[in-house]
């Protein structure tokens, strides 16, 4: 009995969550933006790294919008692939690291 209790309660958040996948298809997808590889489940994967980040450091989510702005306008904006979706990208990574310098300003550093 306990087990098909647990496979039922499976089951029914496997629907939750097939619910809520069904409307993939409809979400907008951009290379720079809103990239597809990094959005297939339900928290996008760059929410999830500076959650965790926060966890070691509550400066650690911006250092790493900056690494990755090195790593776009480094060897990376010419070497592999578009030199402006690079640039693009690099420009996200920048976004992203003064709206969390301006929602922590004063608080660590």
């Amino acid at each position: 009995m306990i087990e098909s209790d647990s496979i039922e309660k499976i089951q029914s958040v496997s629907d939750v969550f097939d619910d809520v996948l069904e409307d993939e298809d409809d979400r907008f997808f951009d290379e720079v933006d809103r990239p597809e590889h990094y959005n297939s489940g339900l928290i996008e994967t760059f929410d999830y790294i500076c959650d965790v980040m926060r966890f070691l450091h509550p400066l650690a989510p911006m250092w790493g919008c900056q690494w990755q702005i090195l790593k776009y306008l480094g060897t990376r904006l010419w070497s592999k692939g578009d030199p402006i979706t690079n640039a693009k990208k690099a420009r996200w990574y920048l976004n992203k690291m003064i709206e969390m310098m301006e929602e922590t300003e004063g608080k660590h550093w």
